[in-house]
């Protein structure tokens, strides 16, 4: 059964959720602080997404970040050895994760700021994407750690850059501030970093002034693209880096 905005939006640990005139903002956090990344969010976001994404009274849905950062921490919850059995559940929630986000139904508009270092695809896999002058785009965790970055972020970010510019952002660990990313396109726009999420609801009204049916169709016709990308990909990408897991977190690495 299908529960409603007011019995799931205090539901997910990680995510404070608020909604006016059908347009719900889901600000990502870590009790009450910039997200911290691990296993918790790992495992909640993909369900939060579909839960999110499939109730039909939601028209629109803004995704931002809590304080300074938009996401560039990790905890300790995958510190120690790699087992089949644990790589299964990081395999089941990494696909869960991407496409849960890219099933959501409606139009996506990411309010970004500060550094978005880890899993900043959650944003960029948005509709419209608004940054604040001082973010910062990286893949931190991944190659530069000697992790295969096979999560999504092997076909996220040659989608956005181009396959060459993409494998290079990958392989050196590359930052790309706001401007830069502007001007390649990842961003739709630079705002001053405490006008980011004014910017994100009043583009969240402009879009939500069309009807339910005209929002939903373009949501659908801009996400299979990206569904069919995932598709192509994100499993073998994780099953690669799980592979490589064995040999490079023996020890707890």
């Amino acid at each position: 059964m299908t529960r409603t905005f007011d019995q799931y939006r205090h539901d997910y640990r990680h995510v404070a959720m608020t909604r006016r005139d059908g347009i719900v903002e889901l600000r990502l956090h870590t009790n009450g602080g910039p997200l911290v990344w691990g296993a918790g969010p790992h495992a909640e976001l993909g369900h939060c997404f579909r839960e999110v994404g499939s109730d039909r009274t939601n028209r629109l849905v803004i995704l931002t970040g809590t304080g300074p950062d938009f996401l560039c921490r990790l905890d300790e919850s995958w510190v120690g050895p790699m087992t089949a059995a644990r790589w299964e559940r990081i395999y089941t929630d990494g696909k869960r994760l991407l496409q849960g986000l890219v099933d959501i139904e409606v139009p996506v508009i990411a309010a970004l700021r500060g550094r978005a270092t880890v899993h900043a695809e959650l944003g960029l896999l948005a509709d419209i994407v608004v940054a604040g002058r001082s973010t910062v785009f990286q893949d931190a965790p991944h190659f530069p750690y000697g992790t295969v970055p096979g999560d999504g972020v092997h076909l996220v970010w040659p989608h956005l850059l181009g396959p060459n510019r993409g494998r290079y952002f990958l392989l050196t660990g590359q930052r790309i501030d706001a401007a830069r990313a502007h001007d390649l396109g990842v961003v739709a726009e630079v705002v001053d970093d405490d006008a980011v999420l004014e910017r994100a609801w009043e583009l969240a009204r402009l879009v939500a002034r069309q009807p339910d049916v005209t929002l939903r169709l373009t949501r659908e016709a801009f996400a299979e693209p990206l569904r069919r990308l995932l598709a192509s990909g994100l499993g073998h990408g994780l099953a690669l880096e799980g592979l490589a897991a064995f040999e490079t977190w023996p020890t707890g690495q």
